[in-house]
């Protein structure tokens, strides 16, 4: 009985499954059972005592400390806060030597895995755009989220995230119960101890968690009045939720008559220079642009490090597609991939996620279609490549309330760190929303035309509108008629003279038939009501309904656009969490960071064993060697002992270590040395440069290397 698995219980199970064994204890002793008799129940209970520590203890270990991980980004530089000596601004970052070097060669990897590989166009737009643009994107009216305020001492919070953090509060709390590790110190003099939460509390705490972004408005304001949210340091009530647009605003221009913004997004650029792209793709669709730059959202309150700033890199792709063509040609090298997905309904429900294949994703439906699986599993082989956990990466489906009204289906990359599951990268498909806004606006056709196979030979129904009578008959109100002439067009077709005159105007027929039933009803007159609300007389000398077969030679349509967009500083944070641990050694625990070859600030370091001049030429060859196969390499020649000069660069995240010593002098041989293994090899320079290209390249892996050359355990001389 002792021995039996407790892994079917849960910890809160765990801890029932102990209470109750105590109880038959008990009640055997109240029975006076023999020792014998009573024995086994005693070793169950100090075996499923024994399982509570040991999990207690897993528990600790896998408690993640955020501060240390800080402290040494901090001490390193990766990055620290911006204009730090005069106090600082939230949300403003300055990246050191290899925090920037980190970020470059994730870039640089960014371009060969989606820009080179996809053959895809790069382009660089301003970081300064009018008003007019983001007006007509929905920005200037819509990109914004709720803040609220502690009412007695002003402070600012966003609302979801407050949520968030109470939540997460109080669940830390309750975990801490459980496990017997909360500490009564932080407890107020004069309050009583706290209480567990009851399970259906908890269940409902966590699934507000999976679904908080589905909360708005008013929605996400009675959320909070349940809750009894508070402000966390106060204690203090917090005012009701009010939206914040999150763009910096200013002027361009010397008369501040002219309103711009600095950019959210890099999207607007792709957008507006479509017909410039779509020409240097000689007119070929599907095709692709891609840029990397800044933008800028003025954040309610940056309070988690890298995850949430006010100026950041975003690298985005914006892939053009027929509407009616959303297969991709090359989803069949994807389809096979195992992903782990959370779609809307399972959020809703509380279901947990699910492991499946991007092909099955597509095939079911849960995923819209084949592009925007591919660039999904294009995206996670991105990030698994730079060195993200796989298991603690998933897929998220928009749920309907936060899901853009003209988007089909948008998912997120969602990376674990230890801030929880934060969006990493967004992959949407924005449909032709973009482009037609824009077209709108301008009256400048963002389109592609496409000559048919086979022309398409079709019945349609037109209103031929005679302009010489229907001009001088409504003058001034003219505009007024065509407004409802407007009406009678099909979709989201609207009113364009250009095409009225090449008869390129798509009407709805249901429509054009009941008009022309009306005039002949009215014996060639009808009424209408013009957009000013006035009444207006129209005759069949006007306008004329017109039944005919047309031919047509070529297509035209809007794309749709297929957008992954990637936030690189929190990808970089959730990086940095993702390669970092703790090397126990003989007098003193070592961080490492363990960045892959080809995204490292530094790849290699050449170091002396000693400050002896004769290993002088030795070193110069080794680096100017590696420098010229583009290899960033950094010589440690300090007075230092060799063992700390490795540990100084593992905090770095350097991955090999070249050493030169006597032997060198003696043969023309170094030590290569890697960091996570702390395995060496000896091999000539040449030899040694060559080895470090290839694992930097990604041609090869370290096992590669062991496999291959011979381990090295002493010097020779």
């Amino acid at each position: 009985m002792a021995n039996e698995p407790f892994s079917e219980y849960d910890d809160a199970a765990l801890i029932a499954e102990i209470t109750r064994q105590g109880d038959v204890i008990k009640g055997l002793k109240a029975q006076k059972k023999s020792k014998d008799e009573v024995a086994p129940h005693v070793d169950r209970l100090v075996a499923l005592k024994a399982e509570q520590t040991a999990r207690m203890a897993r528990n600790n270990e896998k408690k993640f400390d955020r501060a240390a991980l800080e402290g040494l980004l901090t001490k390193r530089f990766f990055y620290a806060p911006s204009f730090a000596i005069y106090g600082g601004v939230t949300g403003l970052f300055d990246y050191g030597p290899p925090g920037t070097a980190l970020q470059n060669n994730m870039i640089n990897l960014w371009r060969k895995h989606f820009v080179l590989e996809e053959d895809m166009l790069e382009i660089e737009c301003t970081n300064l755009t009018p008003e007019a643009v983001l007006k007509t994107s929905g920005h200037v009216d819509r990109f914004a989220d709720y803040m609220v305020r502690d009412v007695k001492t002003g402070e600012i919070f966003r609302a979801d995230h407050l949520v968030k953090q109470v939540l997460n509060a109080r669940l830390d709390q309750d975990q801490a119960l459980q496990n017997g590790t909360f500490d009564k110190k932080k407890v107020p003099k004069g309050k009583p101890m706290p209480e567990r939460l009851p399970a259906d509390l908890k269940t409902e705490y966590e699934n507000i968690l999976e679904s908080l972004d589905n909360y708005q408005g008013d929605d996400l304001w009675k959320l909070m009045q349940k809750l009894e949210i508070k402000a966390p340091e106060t204690g203090n009530d917090v005012s009701e939720p009010k939206l914040f647009n999150l763009m910096f605003e200013t002027q361009i221009g010397p008369t501040g008559q002219f309103k711009g913004y600095l950019r959210p997004e890099t999207a607007q650029g792709h957008f507006l220079n479509f017909k410039r792209l779509l020409e240097s793709n000689q007119d070929q669709m599907p095709f692709a642009s891609a840029s990397i730059g800044k933008s800028f959202r003025n954040e309610i309150s940056p309070r988690q490090g890298l995850l949430r700033v006010r100026e950041f890199t975003m690298a985005e792709i914006e892939h053009y597609v027929d509407p009616l063509k959303k297969d991709h040609p090359r989803f069949h090298l994807v389809k096979d991939l195992e992903l782990t997905l959370y779609p809307a309904d399972r959020q809703l429900q509380g279901a947990g996620t699910l492991r499946m294949t991007i092909g099955d994703a597509v095939a079911q439906g849960i995923v819209n279609n084949e592009t925007l699986g591919y660039f999904v599993s294009r995206i996670y082989l991105f990030l698994i490549r730079i060195g993200i956990n796989p298991t603690r990466l998933r897929f998220r489906q928009h749920m309907a309330n936060e899901m853009a009204h003209y988007a089909s289906d948008c998912w997120d990359a969602e990376i674990e760190s230890s801030y929880g599951w934060v969006e990493c990268v967004g992959c949407a498909d924005r449909s032709a929303y973009d482009l037609t806004q824009h077209s709108k606006a301008t009256k400048e056709k963002l389109v592609v035309r496409e000559t048919l196979p086979e022309p398409i030979v079709r019945d349609v129904v037109v209103l031929d509108v005679k302009k010489a009578v229907f001009g001088p008959a409504f003058k001034a109100n003219a505009k007024y008629v065509t407004g409802y002439l407007g009406t009678l067009l099909a979709g989201d077709e609207e009113w364009d003279e250009a095409k009225l005159k090449e008869g390129s105007l798509e009407w709805d027929a249901a429509k054009l038939k009941d008009l022309d039933a009306k005039l002949k009803a009215g014996n060639g007159s009808t009424t209408i009501t013009g957009t000013d609300g006035n009444q207006y007389v129209l005759t069949s000398k006007m306008v004329e309904v017109v039944e005919k077969t047309e031919k047509i030679h070529i297509r035209e349509y809007v794309p749709n656009v297929i957008e992954p967009s990637f936030g690189l500083g929190r990808i970089l944070y959730s990086l940095l969490e993702h390669v970092w641990w703790v090397r126990e050694g003989d007098d003193e625990a070592r961080n490492v960071l363990s960045f892959n070859p080809a995204i490292a600030p530094t790849k290699a370091l050449i170091l002396p064993i000693s400050s002896n001049e004769q290993f002088n030429p030795f070193i110069s060859q080794v680096a100017s060697s590696l420098r010229r196969e583009g290899v960033s390499t950094r010589v440690d020649d300090s007075a230092a002992s060799i063992g700390k000069r490795y540990a100084r660069n593992d905090e770095l995240g350097t991955p090999f270590a070249i050493t030169v010593d006597f032997q060198t002098v003696k043969d023309q041989t170094v030590t290569l040395r890697e960091r996570d293994s702390l395995k060496q090899i000896r091999e000539d320079i040449p030899t040694v440069v060559s080895i470090i290209k290839d694992l930097v390249e990604e041609r090869i892996t370290w096992s590669d290397v062991e496999s291959k050359y011979t381990a090295f355990t002493q010097q020779e001389v």
